[in-house]
């Protein structure tokens, strides 16, 4: 009732194959777009635009893993190692060769992805478990190069400052330039992901997600599926590694630890894998988990915590959250709220009636 098709003709193909195929969903996602663009940065806070700026560079990191683990069913545990090369390429070219964020963003994720084919490798010999402790492995010997080579990062613990980036002359400091420019990216980034599902290598990816031995006897390349989905996860998790460079004005390889690794790892589960709109629905849903763990520990965290170690505690109740969340989904739902909002929909179609 809500969403009505009939009555809606395609006679053509490219209105069939359209991103967007229907009127109501085409008018949502330019009214969300236009909310977002204008009004968003003219009237919200510094703390609103603060928290969206973060989730959106969030976004582009976690379709980075949507496309390794949804589409081609490659699981990586080192997400993080990708952002912290595109991060420090950017920083090294913007403070050493006073490059503009246009040179330096596609320089990361270029970068990002070498070093993506390079940890995919192993993916042609081993997968599960194994893949994935090759991965957790990558992650752990890229962090320990880059906090180890002055060249890269200054030495152990130091920290790359970053210049605000600039275009068209304009340097970008308020919070509402910096909101736009990191969701011009998140959104190209959505939109560029979505259209993979539906090219030629987004449907060889998910062939091999599917069998790889069928997918090769279909005459489908494994191998360079494999290696394209690294260098495309890669260059992804480099462009938000940029991103933060860029908003929080300095490069650290405590940003991307291990742990930023997890956490895009269950926006995709609890999300839903292989769907570039259960990773928006997972991001949303986990952005508001550490608001909840906070103010259930400040009101009744006091009784069990001394108030001195509330930070800390604060932080293991957060990864508590998330690990229990991950093993909820995937026993309970494991489509995630991807599934949830497909059944809710065709519910609403025709809603009251029952068929």
């Amino acid at each position: 009732m809500f969403l009505r098709e009939s009555g809606h003709y395609k006679t053509s193909y490219r209105a069939d194959m359209a991103l967007f195929p229907h009127p109501a969903v085409r008018r949502t996602v330019w009214a969300s777009l236009f909310l977002l663009f204008v009004p968003v940065p003219l009237f919200g806070s510094e703390h609103l635009l603060a928290v969206l700026t973060l989730n959106a560079i969030n976004l582009v990191g976690a379709l980075g893993l949507t496309v390794l683990l949804g589409y081609a069913g490659q699981i990586s545990l080192g997400h993080g190692a990708f952002m912290s090369v595109g991060a420090y390429t950017a920083a090294n070219l913007a403070v050493r060769l006073d490059l503009p964020f246009w040179l330096t963003l596609p320089a990361g994720a270029a970068m990002a992805a070498l070093i993506g084919i390079v940890v995919g490798l192993p993916s042609l010999r081993i997968r599960g478990f194994y893949l994935a402790i090759s991965t957790l492995a990558a992650q752990l010997v890229i962090e320990w190069i880059i906090n180890r080579t002055p060249a890269i990062s200054g030495g152990i613990q130091a920290s790359i400052h970053v210049p605000r980036p600039e275009l068209f002359g304009l340097r970008l400091d308020s919070a509402a330039e910096l909101y736009l420019f990191v969701l011009a990216v998140a959104v190209a980034g959505l939109l560029a992901a979505l259209n993979l599902g539906r090219s030629r290598l987004g449907r060889a990816m998910i062939a091999v997600r599917e069998h790889e031995t069928a997918a090769s006897l279909m005459g489908v390349d494994v191998a360079r599926v494999k290696l394209a989905a690294f260098a495309l996860s890669a260059a992804y998790g480099g462009v938000a590694g940029v991103l933060f460079t860029y908003y929080l004005g300095v490069a650290n390889y405590q940003q991307y630890t291990f742990a930023i690794s997890i956490y895009y790892l269950a926006i995709n589960i609890i999300g839903g894998l292989g769907s570039v709109w259960g990773a928006l629905l997972g991001l949303a849903f986990l952005s508001l988990v550490p608001r909840f763990v906070f103010l259930a520990m400040t009101s009744v965290g006091s009784w069990f915590v001394d108030l001195a170690y509330m930070a800390q505690a604060v932080a293991q109740v957060r990864q508590m959250t998330f690990g229990i969340l991950i093993l909820v989904f995937l026993v309970l739902e494991p489509e995630g709220l991807a599934a949830l909002w497909r059944r809710a929909r065709n519910w609403l179609r025709t809603w009251p009636f029952s068929y």
